[in-house]
């Protein structure tokens, strides 16, 4: 590859490459990996023996799941496309080439691939490349990953597996928290600019402003996942760093939860019973321990058309629900702009909702939504707290401090926690509980369990279940017809359970079609009741 006589061999290293790859004829479209080759190393080179494999974004990125015996752990290997150095010199020019074009040519009616396609061809062709279609997938997939991935980061966030990822600092690997193999190093890690870049994208693509004076930054990411971004080393000295919990465009519903034993049947059916008859509950627990997708799980349960309301910091939850307004707290450097939480919900009695879901309680908004309470707004939260006297505690102590009176009109109270069982991490509703009022002799807070864990063999204990009799005296039912529709509801839950019935839109529209003829749908569905059950509630109403 030396130069003419005339520059003395001095030819800067993409007219190098342009030199040997001299053409003007570009194809893109006929890539097949079995013609053109796979785009991807076959074996990755990394150390270790591969005990799992699977595509993250195919053909383009896949994960090798690799054990290292002298380290005893596991490795999360990311493979993408390797790129010779010539292809490596041609990236690096086609980045600043490609990306002003993009800006000014995208409209919203245009689809950016198409269009970063075409741009990358005629930027080829304008170099006078010629390049063959593997060649130019690679480019493209490369290109596609920084102007509208996650950059490096972009395999990880392709990966349904993986619900965390962590970046602690420059140079260190990156952890995830995977379903598999819970927290597992990756082959994935930043340089010191390279990360400051990455993390002041991320909150300017947020729209949020990150730095050196306001190091800390929370915010929601494009694609709905959560993001907690510091920059530099004065807060973390190790430097920048991020912790992502990642959005999932299927949300998880309770029959999600019953397989993953986070909830029994029995809680289930008591829940949606509670739900629908405009019950009070709060999700309580540790970090990572399912709350909020516990809430929104549940909150599928709401009757269609019934004016829903979704109040958060962060956007997490997700329904298929017509009637629903969701609201988003904004921060600004400005403080007089913010808007809170206590905004957003003073502003939602305004509209008259019939649900209001908040996404955690910990300030001052939990007095107008235990007032919500009170005026006859069925509401539905999350807080950090590890049991119910802790719940209790922080409600009624500050910063919160909601009067005790107050507090009596929450009626369910699940606690929820992050065990291992058998080695693997697993999420379980610890306690349920039902908040019974003021004890007249101590002025404390009664309350009982309606179901607790028993870790030794992971069941559900049922214990009292007073709600159950406080609902079915407000629908005017006799001890068998209540009996009956916890079946029904049992029997309807199970059936979707062995049918595999997990995707959010279908659950909530057999929940929906349920609430419109409950005997039909089951009809409809081949869902009968049992005799034995049909037996005890007719000895329970004979009672």
């Amino acid at each position: 590859m030396a130069g003419s006589s005339n520059d003395g061999g001095l030819l800067d290293p993409l007219r190098r490459t342009l030199t040997v790859l001299r053409g003007s004829r570009v194809e893109d479209r006929n890539y097949t990996p079995g013609t053109h080759g796979r785009l991807v190393p076959e074996e990755p080179d990394a150390v270790g023996y591969e005990v799992d494999r699977y595509w993250l974004n195919a053909p383009y990125s896949y994960a090798s799941i690799r054990y290292d015996d002298e380290e005893n752990e596991h490795r999360y290997v990311v493979v993408e496309p390797s790129l010779t150095a010539d292809e490596s010199r041609l990236l690096e020019t086609l980045y600043d080439d490609v990306r002003d074009p993009l800006l000014y040519r995208e409209t919203a009616e245009e689809d950016p691939e198409a269009l970063l396609r075409d741009e990358l061809r005629e930027r080829l062709q304008d170099f006078g490349v010629e390049i063959t279609p593997a060649g130019f997938h690679k480019l493209f997939y490369y290109l596609w990953r920084r102007f509208r991935g996650f950059g490096r980061l972009d395999p990880l966030m392709h990966d349904e597996n993986i619900e965390d990822i962590s970046c602690d600092g420059y140079d260190v690997p990156l952890y995830v928290y995977h379903d598999d193999y819970q927290d597992i190093a990756t082959s994935v890690a930043f340089g010191d600019e390279e990360l400051d870049s990455f993390v002041i994208r991320m909150a300017q693509q947020a729209g949020q402003h990150i730095s050196v004076g306001n190091p800390v930054v929370g915010t929601t990411l494009e694609d709905g996942s959560r993001a907690e971004l510091t920059l530099g080393e004065e807060v973390t000295p190790r430097g920048s760093s991020f912790t992502i919990r990642k959005y999932s465009d299927e949300p998880f519903t309770p029959i999600d939860l019953l397989e993953f034993g986070t909830y029994s049947l029995q809680q289930m059916a008591y829940l949606w019973l509670a739900i629908e008859n405009n019950k009070n509950i709060i999700f309580a627990g540790g970090t990572a321990s399912g709350k909020t997708t516990s809430m929104n799980a549940i909150s599928m349960f709401i009757p269609p058309r019934s004016k829903l309301i979704t109040i958060e910091d962060t956007r997490e939850l997700s329904l298929y629900h017509d009637n629903w307004l969701s609201a988003v707290t904004r921060e600004r450097l400005d403080e007089a702009s913010n808007v809170t939480m206590y905004d957003l919900l003073r502003s939602a009695l305004r509209h008259r909702p019939e649900y209001i879901l908040v996404g955690e309680v910990r300030g001052e908004e939990a007095i107008t939504l235990f007032q919500a309470m009170n005026t006859g707004h069925t509401t539905l939260s999350t807080m950090h707290a590890d049991s119910v006297q802790t719940v209790i505690n922080r409600l009624e102590n500050e910063p919160i401090n909601v009067p005790r009176s107050m507090v009596q009109s929450l009626d369910v109270l699940c606690v929820q926690v992050l065990a291992r069982l058998d080695g693997q991490r697993v999420r379980r509703a610890q306690t349920v509980s039902e908040i019974e009022g003021i004890d007249q002799r101590t002025g404390e807070l009664d309350y009982s369990n309606a179901f607790e864990w028993t870790a030794t063999n992971d069941s559900f204990r049922e214990g009292n279940r007073n709600l159950m009799d406080e609902i079915r005296e407000e629908r005017g039912w006799s001890r068998a017809e209540l009996l009956r529709e916890m079946q029904r509801r049992r029997a309807f839950l199970s059936h979707l359970r062995e049918q595999g019935i997990t995707n959010f839109q279908q659950f909530t529209a057999l929940v929906n079609q349920y609430y419109v003829d409950a005997e039909g749908t089951m009809e409809q569905l081949g869902i009968g009741l049992d005799d034995g059950a049909a037996e005890a509630a007719a000895e329970a109403d004979d009672d």
